[in-house]
């Protein structure tokens, strides 16, 4: 087939449209796992989560989504067996499109967060299926793809349980908790930044001249730039953690102390006569909470840690975990940007390149302008539909905390990038739900209190993940008969 074909262009401009419309989908049901646990939690609103998708799922369909769109757009069915046929090819993909994006519209109506990557491999197997039969039909990508459905939302629960692992002996159960927390924080700000730098630079895009640089090269970056943010925090952000997580005691202003009951600091203060020493100082306050122990003051009064405080504890140190979560959400939807990108666009640039070359094997990598195009796409679907799903996602399946939170996403966040980097399309759904339920068992609680996971919920969802693929592949092979029957292919 000539490029530019005339014969095409129609299928063009729809594919356009209806690749917005399933880049809105995923947005509205895909982007919120990015998001649900930092809102759930309170760390975030929904417009400052909104705002955070709008740069970074962006960033990351641009910068790595091109790998996984390859692996959407020519791994899942080879492509040759339409040379020759070009158009049945296109018309496949539209067909995937819509199969797609009518399942997703249903699931996120029903407040069910479901697989886009299932929905749209299910697509394509359900056209190629009626257009070829098997022929065609790349089993064993087909098998890496079905595998890592049930691989990584195990993975990413056994890394999250690790993770929170670490953190609850290491700094909550702490014999200083706060202290052991502010010692973390440049170490876990450090690692973030390390392992998704090398994210970018490792096997980078072509396009962005990334793929020219050698192994060491990307290692002194992502160190350079580790170390850096490490330094950074140590030196500006530890401080500020440190003051804003005691309360910004006044040491002078003892009606400031009066004030901060929400670490009962009164209930903290043993003196005698139960009058309030006028030597106090908000330091000895201070130590008392850092150190974990009894302090006498000056005047011979003593700030005494009780049960209560050491509880109210607890959420002092939560806070040293608000930004990190930020963090988390901030790399987690870099890298849902970077492999579900090729939910919406995967089909849309199959289409493009077969419009362009002329040919069904579309030689040419996935151009940028593309990949940002549905970057847009799912960001508007977000801002526009997401909160049902955000809310699912972030506080009806377990109760999250700013420590669990971060858990989840960092762990979702490192499984999806890996599985970006080696070109395999998994489920930012399946992650995000994994590493929730996994912590919810370990550590949560549903918001009336009790059971720790809200299994009906959970296993409703499980539910539409299983019939995720048969429907959306069912009604792309049924729009698929009707093309078939209209073109006489």
């Amino acid at each position: 087939m000539d490029p530019y074909s005339t014969e095409l262009l129609w299928m063009v401009i729809v594919g356009f449209i209806l690749a917005f419309f399933l880049a809105f989908a995923i947005g509205a049901n895909d982007v919120a796992n990015s998001f649900g646990t930092s809102v759930g939690s309170g760390v975030l609103t929904f417009k400052q989560a909104v705002i955070l998708a709008a740069i970074f799922e962006t960033a990351g369909s641009v910068l790595i989504g091109y790998k996984v769109t390859d692996a959407i757009r020519k791994g899942v069915v080879d492509v040759s067996v339409y040379e020759g046929s070009e158009n049945v090819l296109v018309l496949g993909m539209l067909s995937s499109l819509i199969g797609s994006t009518i399942w997703i519209f249903i699931a996120t109506f029903a407040n069910a967060p479901v697989s886009t990557t299932h929905s749209l491999v299910g697509g394509i197997v359900g056209f190629s299926l009626v257009a070829r039969g098997g022929d065609g039909m790349n089993i064993t990508q087909l098998i890496n793809i079905v595998i890592s459905w049930f691989v990584s939302p195990a993975l990413s629960g056994v890394v999250a349980i690790a993770i929170y692992t670490l953190i609850k002996f290491l700094i909550l159960r702490a014999s200083n908790p706060l202290k052991a927390g502010l010692i973390s924080l440049p170490i876990i700000y450090g690692l973030s930044f390390f392992i998704n730098f090398l994210a970018i630079t490792f096997g980078g895009s072509q396009l962005l001249g990334m793929s020219n640089l050698t192994t060491w090269m990307c290692f002194v970056i992502s160190i350079g730039v580790a170390l850096a943010v490490a330094l950074i925090v140590q030196f500006a952000m530890v401080p500020w953690q440190r003051k804003k997580a005691l309360g910004v005691l006044d040491a002078n202003d003892k009606a400031t102390i009066q004030a901060h009951t929400q670490y009962q600091i009164n209930t903290a203060l043993s003196l005698e006569n139960g009058k309030i020493d006028q030597g106090l100082q908000s330091k000895d306050v201070e130590v008392a909470v850092i150190d974990n122990t009894n302090h006498s003051t000056p005047n011979g009064s003593t700030v005494a840690l009780d049960a209560s405080l050491v509880e109210e504890k607890s959420a002092i140190v939560e806070t040293l975990f608000h930004y990190l979560q930020i963090l988390s959400a901030i790399f987690t939807a870099f890298a849902h940007g970077g492999n579900d990108v090729s939910n919406s666009i995967g089909p849309l640039i199959t289409i493009w390149m077969v419009y362009v070359e002329g040919s069904a094997t579309q030689k040419s990598e996935s151009p940028i302008y593309l990949l940002f195009y549905g970057g847009i796409g799912m960001v508007i679907g977000f801002a526009l539909l997401g909160r049902r799903i955000n809310e699912t996602i972030g506080k009806k399946i377990t109760k999250i905390v700013p420590s669990t939170g971060f858990t989840i996403e960092t762990s979702a966040a490192a499984t999806v990038l890996l599985a970006s980097k080696i070109g395999v399309p998994v489920s930012t759904t399946h992650c995000i739900v994994g590493a929730v339920v996994s912590l919810g068992i370990v550590h949560g609680q549903t918001e009336g209190g009790g059971k720790q996971v809200n299994w009906r919920l959970a296993l409703s969802m499980f539910s539409a993940w299983v019939i995720t693929l048969p429907v959306a592949g069912g009604i792309s092979a049924l729009v698929m008969y009707f093309f078939k029957l209209g073109f006489g292919f």
